[in-house]
């Protein structure tokens, strides 16, 4: 058997198969103005290999791709029509904690939306804004009596 073992490596077939991308959610944001720049950029994305679903919100300028894809070539297939692209700058509003801070208001985001700018703030809430909201609070036994 120990040729048998010995020649069968040589007749196996190993497939250099790449690994499949993660399905993943792509949102880009791109000005489309009339039916046929949605229709251009449905039919240059849907055509990518591992798209699974499209959809474009042309009011807000979306363009939402799900898949196994590679987020930069959604990008550079979309910018290759002709049209100014970048990926979706926005996050909803209600996720922010200082949503009218001047770099993160943007008057051309969409409604509910602002920037996703997340340098320059703080990752919880400061210490000096949590006390004072607790001073008022209801729970709190020393709080003001006039309120």
């Amino acid at each position: 058997m120990g040729a048998l073992d010995y020649l069968s490596n040589f007749c196996t077939v190993t497939s250099t198969r790449s690994k499949r991308k993660p399905m993943q959610t792509v949102e880009i944001k791109v000005k489309m103005d009339c039916d046929g720049c949605e229709r251009r950029v449905r039919n240059a994305v849907s055509s990518m290999k591992g798209v699974k679903k499209v959809e474009i919100n042309r009011k807000q300028s979306q363009v939402t791709v799900s898949g196994h894809v590679d987020p930069n070539k959604v990008l550079k297939r979309v910018k290759k029509l002709g049209k100014r692209a970048e990926f979706w700058p926005y996050i909803p509003q209600h996720l922010v904690y200082f949503p009218h801070a001047s770099q993160a208001y943007d008057k051309r985001a969409p409604a509910g939306y602002v920037k996703n700018v997340t340098e320059g703030f703080p990752s919880s809430v400061p210490p000096e804004h949590e006390r004072l909201v607790s001073m008022f609070s209801d729970e709190n036994v020393n709080a003001c009596s006039v309120m």
